[in-house]
């Protein structure tokens, strides 16, 4: 294999697995330890992983504001949104994830007699002036570039919550049914918002399979239903099937 395609490969699987030892990723790419390590050096001088004792780590780019993430694929995401909308019934408790797809839903929530918890800001400023929604905010950690709540206190607040369902969001989607985040701080706050609910509604538009990320949210085993469209990954879809999760195209 070339050099460069080499190292494409090497920054797939890291993409995909997080992060591995120098033994595994020789054995991966078939080359000796030591041009694994020169190309674990390589692609850390070049910014494009982390080393870390032993291994290599994958980089994930900066992320992107959220009002810039929010004027992306609004169709897809809009389509997605209805489709999970549609599930909500009068009297529901919902629990819904930071994300521009569930703030897209959160729109189509106006007027319902719902009782809506989120620990999204925009969800929030969103419903606020919406005397009929029942809105509660989580506390936490303001993170601004992405008008969320993170921490302790996030997740000792979903502690006390049980919902009827949770919709919740994602960066990517792997083949073999894990669940991604961008971004590690929100992972802790995605898996408590899982044990919240009674039912887990992933929602995932077509360029989240694969889509990016390193931090591991969940598996399909731990998602109930999962929303998406027409053009997504259908072995992707298949395995999710195969783990008993009900998949709706939209």
């Amino acid at each position: 294999m070339l050099r460069e395609s080499r190292h494409e490969e090497l920054l797939r699987i890291l993409r995909e697995e997080g992060v591995l030892p120098v033994v595994e990723i020789a054995r991966r790419l078939r080359v000796s330890e030591a041009t694994a390590r020169r190309d674990v050096s390589d692609l850390s001088g070049a910014g494009r992983l982390r080393r870390v004792y032993g291994g290599a780590l994958a980089r994930e780019p900066a992320e992107r504001p959220f009002a810039e993430e929010e004027v992306d694929d609004l169709p897809a995401k809009d389509a997605i949104a209805a489709g999970a909308a549609a599930l909500v019934e009068d009297g529901e408790t919902v629990l819904l994830d930071i994300g521009t797809t569930t703030l897209r839903l959160a729109r189509l929530l106006h007027g319902r007699k719902v009782t809506l918890v989120t620990s999204s800001l925009a969800v929030y400023e969103e419903l606020r002036s919406d005397e009929t929604v029942t809105l509660v905010l989580l506390g936490g950690e303001v993170r601004r570039n992405y008008r969320s709540l993170v921490g302790n206190l996030t997740r000792a607040a979903l502690r006390e919550i049980y919902a009827d369902r949770v919709f919740l969001g994602t960066s990517g989607v792997l083949p073999d049914g894990r669940v991604l985040d961008t971004t590690q701080v929100e992972v802790p706050v995605k898996q408590a918002l899982l044990g919240a609910a009674r039912q887990a509604v992933l929602l995932a538009t077509p360029r989240k399979f694969p889509g990016t990320g390193s931090a591991r949210v969940c598996q399909a085993t731990d998602i109930d239903m999962l929303i998406t469209g027409q053009a997504s990954d259908p072995a992707t879809l298949a395995a999710f099937r195969e783990a008993d999760v009900e998949v709706v195209q939209v």
